[in-house]
């Protein structure tokens, strides 16, 4: 998690309980998973209902860069080959391109959420700084019946989010 962010118990405790709007309190659930071997990567996901809705790591955005096509490779036989061009695609792929994101990407835009204001993070050119955001306490109902206006605006991914924010406060 690194200094910037502290602890993940504390994160996940700051995103949980102190920072998810009251009718989110016990559906949201974020976890964080780190294996022998893996070199300090984590795997970050976001569960609602104990439904995984969102992944974040290493392996998801490889996966998702060989599925969409931005890798040549015809076939991947072993783990160099897997892994083979993966950070000059991390480079080269901009966030926005993207449905899929790395861990230190999650933490970087959480860290940017945890020092924005809530209307800059909501209305943020980054989908993970909105994701953050659209489950945030400050948003009242107001803000979020405007919001609905432009679910169709945000990616796809992003849509489930807004949905169950939106549902939540029985803004239909």
């Amino acid at each position: 998690m690194g200094k910037i962010l502290g602890s993940w118990s504390g994160m996940r405790k700051y995103l949980e309980q102190e920072m998810l709007a009251p009718c989110l309190r016990g559906r949201v659930r974020y976890g964080c998973t780190a294996y022998v071997g893996m070199d300090g990567c984590r795997i970050f996901e976001v569960c609602v209902d104990n439904k995984q809705l969102k992944r974040f790591s290493y392996e998801t955005v490889n996966y998702f860069f060989i599925e969409n096509g931005y890798r040549q490779d015809a076939e991947i036989y072993g783990v160099s080959e897997y892994w083979n061009g993966f950070w000059k695609l991390v480079d080269d792929v901009p966030l926005e391109c993207r449905t899929e994101y790395t861990d230190k990407e999650f933490c970087s835009a959480l860290a940017k959420y945890r020092n924005e204001d809530i209307f800059k993070s909501i209305f943020s050119d980054e989908p993970l700084i909105r994701m953050f955001a659209v489950f945030d306490r400050r948003l009242g109902k107001r803000t979020l019946d405007q919001l609905k206006k432009t679910i169709e605006e945000q990616p796809e991914w992003l849509w489930e989010f807004y949905k169950i924010r939106f549902e939540a406060e029985r803004i239909l």
